[in-house]
């Protein structure tokens, strides 16, 4: 038995098959096209790549935006939160007490504007029940003018009226307070009602 089957036979290898020629401007063509499509696709992805790049630093940004917005207003929630009491006290204990011991110098600066020019009128103030010997004591500054100091029922403390011939003016500490106390107030609840809804 020969082994003449297991073995290539190469007996036919010596003929070459004819090869199909391709004409220079066919294979110009084909290799512009082909450079097209490359050229396109890597285009393509380019552009791809930049919009991906580009949504993702936006979002990135809007996030950080977000958190930083979000950061400011809690902080600044949480410091007017904690300045809240030290407003109440200070408008309920300190700023009366600090009005009431300057009302008298306040009636002093308010009657000196109101003197210039009236110097043949007599000042009147009229204050409330209890306050006139204060208010006299503030009013070492020797005027030019009688001074005047009545005491009336239906002022309340804090409560004057300064009076110069024609011009009269109002003094009034406590709507003063009432009016900073309410501003106060309403800060607050402002606050807290942007904190709570936005």
């Amino acid at each position: 038995m020969t082994i003449a089957h297991l073995l290539e036979d190469f007996g036919n290898a010596g003929k070459v098959q004819p090869v199909q020629t391709v004409s220079d401007e066919l294979l110009e063509e084909e290799k512009l096209v082909s450079f097209e499509n490359g050229y396109t696709a890597g285009w393509d992805d380019a552009v791809g790549a930049q919009d991906s790049e580009t949504t993702k630093i936006s979002a990135t940004l809007a996030n950080s935006l977000e958190d930083m917005s979000f950061t400011f207003h809690e902080a600044q929630s949480q410091l007017i939160e904690s300045l809240d009491p030290m407003l109440k006290v200070l408008t309920s204990a300190i700023l009366p007490d600090a009005m009431a011991a300057s009302f008298g110098h306040h009636i002093v600066d308010q009657l000196t504007d109101m003197a210039k020019g009236q110097t043949t009128q007599p000042l009147v103030i009229s204050v409330a029940a209890g306050e006139a010997a204060g208010v006299r004591s503030a009013l070492n500054q020797n005027f030019s003018v009688e001074v005047k100091v009545r005491e009336a029922a239906d002022l309340a403390p804090g409560q004057a009226y300064l009076r110069v011939g024609n011009l009269e003016r109002e003094i009034n500490s406590a709507a003063l307070l009432d009016s900073i106390r309410d501003s106060v107030d309403a800060f607050s609840y402002q606050v807290k009602e942007d904190a709570n809804y936005g």
